[in-house]
């Protein structure tokens, strides 16, 4: 929580210098948008754990796996089922701290309506479930890679930029905006920032939100049918 909040006054500097340089305003975002953005993002960064731990893949690598396919469950669906109870854990400790010190300390806007409250809550769990299926697809690569850490890594850099972490999906060129909103990344981080801010139709980002959450969690099914069915053989 603590780092959370360190980096968060790093990048308020940056985004309130960016537009105090363009006089006030970049793409609908002032500064109170500019503060409310970076102290949920901030918070959502916990909330939806975006870059995860490799635990699963770990597991994988050393064959514990093997313990988990025996239990008489859903792999996938009892680590969604964990996920979600950490993320409520994670709400009161990762997203909510940072939320409010931002409240408290800076300039914020807040929802203009009292449904954007409810409809920010929905959004941010169908960004954690949307988060949890590209970890699970990460972590599952492992049964192919058996050394997945090369990509994740990749992911650790590059999701940030692509989830709307390092800037606003709005600072982008038009067409890359239009080509990053055909992708499921946004819906991790921008689309519950533009619920809680009032950019675009809120409806219309959730139905997004959990079109991608079910698209995410089926390849991550069918991949994980078809990772059990390989053997691999390592050692003398």
């Amino acid at each position: 929580m603590t780092t959370n909040v360190v980096f968060g006054l790093l990048r308020v500097a940056v985004l309130v210098a960016a537009l105090k340089a363009a006089n006030g305003e970049i793409a609908d975002y002032d500064i109170a948008a500019a503060n409310t953005y970076v102290w949920i993002g901030q918070g959502l960064l916990g909330f939806v754990l975006l870059w995860g731990t490799n635990e699963l893949a770990e597991r994988v690598r050393s064959g514990d796996v093997v313990v988990d396919l025996y239990r008489p469950w859903n792999l996938q669906g009892a680590l969604l089922a964990e996920d979600v109870g950490r993320g409520g854990y994670a709400f009161l400790t990762r997203l909510a701290p940072p939320m409010a010190f931002g409240m408290l300390l800076f300039p914020f806007q807040f929802p203009a309506t009292a449904a954007q409250w409810p409809l920010f809550l929905v959004s941010g769990l169908l960004a954690l479930v949307i988060s949890f299926g590209f970890r699970f697809l990460i972590d599952i690569s492992s049964f192919w890679l058996i050394d997945n850490r090369g990509l994740y890594g990749f992911w650790n850099i590059s999701s940030g930029l692509l989830c709307g972490l390092t800037v606003p999906i709005a600072f982008f060129p038009g067409w890359a905006r239009e080509v990053l909103w055909l992708t499921p990344f946004p819906a991790v981080l921008q689309a519950p920032i533009d619920v809680f801010l009032g950019h675009g139709d809120p409806v219309e980002l959730l139905l997004l939100q959990a079109f991608w959450a079910v698209v995410v969690l089926a390849i991550g099914h069918f991949t994980l049918q078809r990772a059990v069915r390989k053997v691999v053989l390592q050692g003398g």
